[in-house]
């Protein structure tokens, strides 16, 4: 995984037709169908996403996920996720939009030439490090973050606005600190320790939200493993490793008990 950034870009594929049930979306996002179709299930009931639609989901909200691929093909993906800090500064920069309603559920929209230019710029500058460095070793930080700011400026204007949210909950900020190195083995002292807080106290917040360090490891951890197993180039022992699973078998049972089907399945 690369180091976390506050707009990160990822392409999802998969060959074969698979759902994710009460999927939580950390950051707001910004999807577009390549190819196949999206469907997102809540209980006010079901909309769908074709190749060239773009949809976008707030932060913290959980959905059931289905990605179905076209007959013969791959379902296929490109997301950019926003994360709040981000969003803020974007609130703070523009405005001009704080009277623009927030999204609250999911929305849809076109895909236009405009679009997927902007799309396609803040793509290949938001791509993991390793690739943007490759790619363009010139990318900046701030480049990447002006990039972001056009794929957010340009749904304002089209009356698409995330929130710019509130202080984040305890068990978030430990989500997004471990999700930095999934892999490592964490402990609850240290993560206390980079909050500035005793590990009883940090227990303690946790608990009143009713969450704990475990819960919050194993999330990441599993969320985390989700997304790269649609990336095809991917082993699913690789992928059980750079989530901190050193064991093949305990991977493949957490992983089958949290979504319902073996990460296999995602390897036809």
């Amino acid at each position: 995984m690369p180091i976390f950034s506050e707009a990160t870009a990822q392409t999802i594929s998969s060959a074969v037709r698979h759902q994710v049930r009460t999927a939580t979306v950390r950051d707001d996002l910004v999807g577009w169908v390549m190819a196949g179709r999206k469907r997102l299930m809540a209980p006010a009931g079901e909309i769908q996403f074709a190749a060239g639609r773009v949809f976008l989901i707030p932060r913290l909200t959980q959905w059931d996920m289905l990605n179905e691929p076209p007959a013969g093909g791959r379902y296929e993906a490109r997301i950019i996720n926003f994360a709040p800090a981000l969003v803020a500064r974007f609130h703070q920069r523009f405005g001009q939009f704080a009277a623009t309603p927030a999204l609250q559920g999911c929305a849809g929209a076109e895909v236009d030439e405009e679009f997927a230019a902007t799309f396609g710029h803040a793509f290949k500058a938001l791509q993991g490090e390793a690739a943007v460095e490759s790619l363009a070793p010139s990318v900046s930080a701030a480049l990447r973050e002006h990039r972001a700011f056009e794929v957010l400026l340009l749904l304002a204007e089209r009356g698409l606005v995330f929130s710019p949210g509130g202080e984040l909950s305890w068990a978030e900020r430990v989500r997004r600190l471990v999700a930095q190195r999934p892999q490592a083995p964490w402990t609850l002292a240290e993560v206390a320790q980079a909050f500035h807080l005793s590990a009883s106290s940090l227990q303690r917040r946790l608990a009143e939200e009713s969450a704990s360090f475990s819960q919050c490891m194993r999330e990441v951890r599993l969320e985390t493993a989700m997304a790269l197993l649609q990336d095809p180039e991917l082993q699913v022992s690789e992928v059980a490793a750079r989530c901190g699973y050193d064991s093949h078998s305990r991977f493949s049972a957490a992983f089958r008990e949290r979504f319902g089907f073996a990460p296999s399945h995602l390897r036809p």
